[in-house]
């Protein structure tokens, strides 16, 4: 039996579940070695009702059941560290939420003991690259305004819709930074 409904997207609880899945099989349409996509979610039924214009261009009508929709924002730019650049962050009262997928290679926690000391990040950056336990990973990290959180997970050696880890705890300092712009 298939956690999948017709459409190939995955069952999910509650509506912020729903957007960072839907974010996630968006990135995953992409590919791997993408740069980080940053995205507003917004509330479905207010962007239809003061935005239809915009709404028909994302595909939105009567018929769409999601509480949430992720507006992908302009390209985040390179070279920019991403706590400096979410730190540059301000969102209209009209978005609900927002969202960041971005790449990352990780270590097993067994990993922890064998990392050489007094390294600076980019020295530390090149040996986790060519370390022979890593892994790459997709991260898509939400919070909503009132404090909600959903993180999902997808390993590129395990790169299945039916594969990807979901949870509000997942990346808490990521979640930390994006809950980051909300405040005044």
């Amino acid at each position: 039996m298939t956690n999948l409904p017709v459409d190939g997207t995955p069952l999910a609880a509650g509506p912020l579940t729903r957007a960072v899945l839907e974010i996630d099989e968006y990135s995953a349409g992409l590919g791997w070695d993408q740069p980080a996509r940053l995205f507003a979610l917004v509330d479905t039924a207010k962007l239809r009702a003061q935005e239809p214009s915009l709404a028909a261009q994302l595909g939105i009508d009567d018929t769409t059941t999601a509480s949430l929709t992720p507006v992908e924002q302009d390209e985040i730019p390179t070279g920019a560290p991403l706590d400096e650049f979410l730190a540059t962050i301000a969102w209209p009262d009209t978005v609900a939420g927002c969202a960041l997928t971005v790449e990352r290679l990780m270590l097993p926690p067994s990993a922890e003991d064998s990392v050489p000391e007094g390294m600076d990040d980019a020295q530390l950056a090149t040996w986790v690259a060519k370390h022979p336990d890593r892994q790459e990973v997709r991260m898509t990290v939400a919070v909503l305004r009132d404090g909600s959180r959903e993180s999902a997970l997808r390993l590129r050696e395990k790169d299945s819709t039916s594969e990807v880890l979901t949870g509000s705890a997942l990346v808490p300092g990521l979640a930390d930074a994006l809950a980051a712009t909300f405040e005044s």
